[in-house]
């Protein structure tokens, strides 16, 4: 199976967490093509054919990120408004149709807070719903998201660990 995985972190190279998963992913380089759309677009200006043809040459797709504001990075939503708009879904059909999308997600907070009494109040799942909206209407399969919670407080063997499993769960 062949992995395309964007990376749309603003700031990757001060990440802990999602600087360490590229460099986790990058000793597979030969099985993943790793996209970083920040490098690649550093002024936003998104080559839609490009990444269009990119996906269309594999079967998984990831989608890796900090969740930003309850959402994705800015970035990473205008490649969804650019790159899909006009592509797939609805009458126009689907290029994506049997692809597979896994999200993976850095959150700053614990887990405790997506919970109905927590602070965030909604669930990891619930603040996806957009997405998940998105991947039945462009007949993508979405795999149950790779969430790593309370990044800040990860110990470097917490990091470790959450490594190797989002390896794992990028290649399963």
């Amino acid at each position: 199976m062949k992995t395309l995985v964007i990376t749309a972190h603003p700031n990757l190279d001060q990440s802990i967490v999602n600087k360490r998963w590229v460099e986790e992913l990058n000793k597979y380089s030969g099985e993943l093509t790793i996209h970083n759309l920040y490098k690649e677009y550093p002024n936003e200006q998104i080559d839609i054919e490009r990444e269009r043809q990119l996906v269309s040459e594999h079967d998984r797709i990831v989608f890796q990120f900090p969740l930003y504001w309850y959402s994705t990075p800015p970035l990473l939503k205008k490649w969804q408004d650019w790159v899909l708009t006009g592509w797939v879904g609805g009458a126009t059909g689907s290029q994506l149709m049997g692809k597979e999308l896994l999200l993976a997600i850095s959150a700053g907070t614990p887990k405790k807070y997506f919970e109905p009494d927590g602070l965030v109040g909604y669930s990891m799942e619930e603040l996806l719903r957009p997405i998940q909206a998105l991947s039945k209407y462009i007949g993508i399969k979405l795999l149950p998201p790779f969430v790593q919670y309370g990044t800040p407080e990860l110990s470097d063997e917490d990091i470790e660990i959450s490594a190797r499993q989002y390896l794992k769960a990028v290649l399963s």
